[in-house]
């Protein structure tokens, strides 16, 4: 297996910069996801790794060895696309041993490589098929055996489950979870889909125009968001922000906003009369008898959750409530964020305020 580092790193297409000075250590063995909107530069990202996108400034190296200039082929890392990529014409056997015999290895070889892929992705029953004949779920399957057989020294994966329905997907998040425990490899995933980066990744990498917001795990980036951008992408629903001014309420820093006053941490590094934005997520918010009255908008029941989207100081917020609890649109109840859970921005800057 293999480490990846990422120096300075650019990438630009004409005088279009896509790609800002990107700095990661991606270590061995580790499954690290590159997450953010279309057109962040993720998936330019993974396939420069890959060699498919040459590197405008700066040095990738895999494994010690500098590789701007070697070919993807050369580079012995392997890729599993959105689009499967499977030959139409060739049956699930033939698309796995492809690349073996590619590299004119002995037929024992290759029996051994693309039967052993097959039993770990339970598609020996399915070797004499077409990939016309398989389900989603069972192509990405095939390309990921065909990546398995050449035993790389790391796997990249460019949004393998997005042509795939919702359930499938669960699915498949979890077995591409397991394979990489049991294969113990190095492993590079893209995805714009939050979900999937905070139930797979040892670490995620957030980003966003180009650049890299924020590197961590995944309790780290949904309980410590560095600045407003990773706050609202990460956790659905997202953050519920409230803009206002830093005060005092009793001799203790506090938070305003239309009129209302919110405590805050006390351990927090900003002076009273800054414009800051107060972030808080739908399940840190409690119902309490004594908290702030509010008016409910829309109820959204989802099973044993319930969305409540309700009006504080005129700002819409949602709350997510786990005990079946069904108010309805226009009822008055009363809320308290968790103060030991909220975050508070920098208005001007987006970034989070520190703790002293």
């Amino acid at each position: 297996m293999a480490s990846i580092i990422l120096l300075q790193v650019r990438k630009s297409f004409g005088e279009v910069c896509v790609l800002e000075g990107v700095d990661l250590h991606i270590r061995d063995e580790e499954f690290v996801v590159l997450v953010g909107p279309s057109g962040c530069g993720k998936s330019t990202l993974l396939r420069m790794i890959a060699g498919l996108e040459s590197v405008s400034g700066g040095e990738i190296e895999i494994d010690g060895v500098v590789v701007n200039d070697l070919m993807p082929k050369d580079r012995d890392i392997a890729m599993v696309f959105q689009n499967y990529a499977l030959y139409p014409t060739m049956n699930v056997f033939e698309n796995m041993a492809f690349n073996l015999k590619i590299k004119r290895m002995n037929k024992g070889e290759v029996d051994s490589r693309v039967m052993a892929a097959a039993a770990t992705l339970d598609l020996s029953r399915l070797l004499e098929r077409l990939p016309g004949q398989l389900s989603g779920g069972q192509r990405q399957r095939v390309a990921m055996g065909r990546a398995i057989v050449r035993k790389p020294r790391a796997f990249l994966f460019d949004e393998p489950l997005s042509n795939l329905d919702a359930k499938l997907r669960v699915q498949m998040r979890t077995e591409i979870k397991e394979l990489h425990q049991r294969l113990q490899t190095t492993a590079v995933y893209v995805t714009h889909d939050q979900v999937e980066a905070m139930t797979m990744a040892d670490r995620i990498i957030v980003m966003n125009q180009g650049r890299v917001e924020q590197i961590g795990t995944p309790d780290e980036v949904f309980d410590d968001p560095v600045n407003l951008f990773v706050a609202e992408f990460i956790g659905s629903p997202a953050m519920n922000m409230l803009r206002g001014e830093v005060t005092q309420l009793n001799g203790q820093t506090a938070f305003s906003t239309g009129g209302e006053v919110l405590e805050v941490r006390g351990d927090l590094a900003i002076v009273p009369g800054h414009d800051a934005i107060y972030g808080i997520r739908p399940e840190h918010i409690v119902l309490d008898d004594e908290g702030i009255p509010v008016r409910v908008n829309v109820v959204e029941s989802l099973g044993i959750e319930t969305l409540v989207f309700c009006d504080l100081a005129g700002t819409e917020i949602c709350m997510k409530v786990f005990d079946r609890y069904r108010p309805r649109s226009g009822d008055v109840i009363r809320i308290r964020p968790r103060v030991e859970a909220m975050s508070l921005f920098d208005a001007e800057s987006g970034r989070r305020v520190a703790h002293v």
